[in-house]
């Protein structure tokens, strides 16, 4: 019996979509993911061996290991097929370390689709284990662990436990500080609008619908010199002075403009769409993205995966996906929306070329074809790239834009306008009108006008608005910081550290960030460089495309000079930077025990506490300079009642945000979440026992590692249980309500010990 090829992967779901495309010679099975690390609780790299790594084995992949080395024995050759990139590679080559493979039998192969002609044609031409690429993963891994192994604790000792440094994040943190102060510091400036409705001369007053041939203009000029009126005495002299005058056009300009679709899209225009448009965070944008490369249930096709793979920078299209699409675009749009030749798109500087973007498998699974098998939020994603990738290959819209210069006395008006021709992409994606754009009336030069109405109105100048999820993404690609595949889980860490918080859509700085941020920028100036951050990058790159003799030196080299910075500012800080963590309040004592009170923080901010804690726990709010804090705001009334206790149920708001809770409390701790609208989300209850206390019906809870049971008489009984497998599909977490500043809870965990971390980036920063 001729042995089996055995091919691994990541995750079951790859494995189930790709085993159907091979044959009985080959056995396909998942690695779950990394399977080695560096160990947690020490730094785990021999500074003074040229940094050399501790990998461990990861503890939940013990079993797997013994799995695949078993399997990997048995086996003709073993095919290593992880994701196309360097975290891929990185899997690959531990996978290849901690199962012992033989270089003659081991194989790398990577596919950009997972479809069966990208497939098997991987299989036919398999290659190795591309050592640059590990090298730059492994050098992005190690230079995080520094930084946050070596910069944690600093910060747990000068200012919180808990907290934590990080190469990319810190980088991220210091964008929105800055932009809090940004705004902080904006100094409105006032300005003038005066607009004019006009019409035609020639057109009669007494026609069915007068204002059908009105249009806009507003004021530009005086004098033949532009025009800035920043008070109201000057805005009300020239709407005297142009009430008086004789209207005339002076000018008419028209041309034609064609207007060109947008380049399919890469990892982080996908996140900055997915945002915009869907509301989508990028962690869930890329957990969804994930589900739709590595495979979904179609039918009878079984698993099939739907787009290519989802962390790439390149808008470049293959050339048999282009000829697809063009087919396509004619077989349902008709020749007109075909241009000649096929769409091109400039690369980002930097981009990876031989990755393709993000796009269908195949162009013909149009989002209807696909509806009934994907949930709402797969489909809405699938429809975003599907549209995306169809209209950037159709032919350009076409508009008429006509600029109109306007006399009166003295004073010149400038009206714009424009006229849609052919549609184009348009015709798929649609075409929204802005508020101000009009349609204007046939105009040549001096015809005369006639003024409807004229109107002044005053204005502000607008402070820089706060960065949003995709301006955030938007800018760290713009800087060249990070890279889009790590900003979805460097978003969540700045959050879990309360270092910012995600309110109306928009990140605020906390005082905690702002505090961290200075630190960091006083003492560690190069580390949080935006300028340095970015030219890492590109030092990680080039060590990616060096020849594989040259990478492992151009690692070293970085690491060292890395090192280096990073040991000389830690040095000066653990001497220079202040400690925030205990501060003694002069001429105050607890009023509990008499001891001196103390000026802490932690990460809900900062906090008066007693200096003999933890035997005494009394604590106080503080503003951020240290005064008392403001009255946290009342109770938000509801029109729900408590089913415990019959009282009204109330709003308030904790350090996580919003939640609903009895108003008879502390009498009755009767709470649950509410979603963004204030509504209720009931626990949802299940007919599984309490182990513990017999109770018939146990709840779905949710934790940091996802649902569970949890006793019905919870806080009486505490009894637990693991998510029955049948409930798995069924039940989603409850949405996150905005963040709020705690009112009532400054002390929880404020001196409790927490896990060392490093960067909190995840799979690249």
């Amino acid at each position: 019996m001729t042995a089996k090829k055995l091919v691994i992967v990541e995750s079951p779901a790859k494995a189930k979509t790709i085993n159907k495309y091979l044959g009985n010679e080959y056995v396909v099975k998942a690695s779950m993911g990394h399977v080695r690390d560096l160990p947690k609780g020490k730094l785990g790299i021999d500074v003074e061996h040229d940094f050399q790594p501790d990998y461990l084995v990861i503890r939940t992949r013990g079993d797997v290991i013994k799995d695949l080395k078993k399997l990997a024995k048995s086996s003709s050759a073993v095919y290593l097929a992880p994701d196309p990139d360097r975290e891929g590679e990185a899997i690959a080559w531990h996978l290849k370390e901690a199962l012992a493979l033989e270089d003659d039998t081991t194989f790398r192969v990577t596919f950009n689709e997972i479809t069966k002609r990208a497939v098997q044609e991987a299989i036919e031409k398999p290659g190795r284990v591309r050592m640059s690429l590990v090298d730059a993963q492994q050098t992005r891994r190690i230079l995080d662990r520094l930084v946050g192994y070596k910069l944690s604790p600093l910060l747990w000792d000068k200012i919180a436990r808990g907290l934590s440094a990080g190469r990319v994040q810190s980088a991220a943190v210091r964008l929105i500080v800055e932009r809090e102060r940004e705004i902080r510091a904006f100094k409105p400036q006032e300005y003038w609008k005066i607009i004019a409705e006009l019409k035609k001369h020639d057109d009669a007053v007494g026609a069915k619908n007068p204002k059908s041939s009105t249009f806009t203009a507003e004021l530009k000029r005086k004098d033949d010199k532009a025009l800035e009126i920043d008070n109201e005495k000057d805005a009300q002299a020239a709407f005297d002075a142009i009430q008086k005058a004789t209207w005339s056009v002076t000018s008419v300009e028209q041309k034609r403009k064609s207007v060109k679709a947008a380049p399919p899209l890469s990892t982080s225009l996908l996140q900055q769409q997915a945002s915009v448009r869907l509301r989508y965070s990028a962690k869930k944008t890329m957990m969804i993205a994930q589900q739709l490369y590595e495979g979904v249930e179609v039918g009878a096709e079984g698993s099939v995966g739907l787009i290519t793979y989802m962390r790439t920078d390149s808008y470049r299209l293959s050339n048999d996906a282009i000829g697809a699409t063009r087919q396509f675009i004619e077989q349902q749009f008709g020749k007109k929306y075909l241009p000649e030749k096929a769409n091109l798109f400039a690369a980002r500087k930097g981009a990876q070329e031989a990755h393709e973007a993000i796009r269908p498998t195949d162009i013909t699974r149009t989002p209807d074809a696909v509806a009934q098998y994907l949930n709402k939020d797969q489909l809405r994603l699938y429809t975003l790239i599907w549209e995306r990738v169809v209209a950037c290959q159709m032919a350009n819209a076409e508009f008429d834009q006509t600029s109109v210069s306007i006399a009166a006395g003295a004073y010149t008006f400038s009206a714009r306008g424009r006229t849609l021709v052919f549609d184009g992409f348009l015709r798929l994606t649609g075409f929204e009108k802005s508020e101000d754009e009009q349609v204007l009336p046939p105009l040549v030069a001096n015809d005369p006008l006639d003024l409807v109405n004229l109107a002044k109105s005053q204005h502000f100048t607008q402070p820089p608005q706060r960065y949003s999820e995709a301006s955030l993404v938007k800018t760290l690609e713009k800087n060249g910081i990070g890279r889009p595949s790590t900003y979805a889980s460097i978003i969540s860490t700045i959050q879990d550290r309360g270092y910012v918080k995600l309110a109306e859509r928009k990140f605020f700085a906390t005082e905690l960030g702002e505090v961290v941020n200075d630190s960091l920028v006083k003492h560690f100036p190069e580390i949080v460089d935006l300028e340095f951050t970015a030219g890492l990058e590109s030092k990680l790159d080039e060590i990616e495309a060096a020849p594989e003799k040259e990478s492992s030196g151009k690692s070293l080299g970085l690491m060292k000079s890395f090192y280096a910075t990073l040991e000389s500012d830690l040095g000066k800080a653990k001497v220079d930077m202040k400690n925030l963590k205990a501060v003694e309040v002069e001429g105050e004592k607890c009023p509990q025990c008499g001891k001196p009170m103390l000026l802490r923080m932690n990460r809900f901010g900062r906090f008066k506490g007693c200096s003999g804690y933890p035997e005494c726990k009394y604590i106080e709010r503080t503003s951020a300079d240290g005064t008392p804090a403001a009255p946290s705001a009342p109770p938000e009334p509801t029109d729900e009642v408590c089913e415990k206790c019959g009282k009204p149920m109330v709003i308030r708001n904790g350090k996580r945000g919003r939640f609903m809770s009895c108003s008879g409390w502390p009498k009755c701790k009767n709470t649950c979440s509410v979603d963004a609208e204030g509504k209720p989300i009931r626990p949802m209850l299940v007919d599984v026992a309490c182990e513990k206390c017999q109770a018939p019906k146990m709840v779905v809870r949710f934790s940091k590692r996802g649902p569970f049971l949890g006793c019905s008489r919870y806080p009486k009984c505490r009894g637990t249980k693991p998510l029955p497998p049948e409930l798995k599909d069924k039940v989603k977490p409850p949405p996150k309500a905005a963040p709020v500043p705690d009112a009532d809870g400054a002390s929880e965990g404020a001196d409790e010990p927490a896990p060392a971390t490093d960067d909190g980036g995840g799979a690249d920063d």
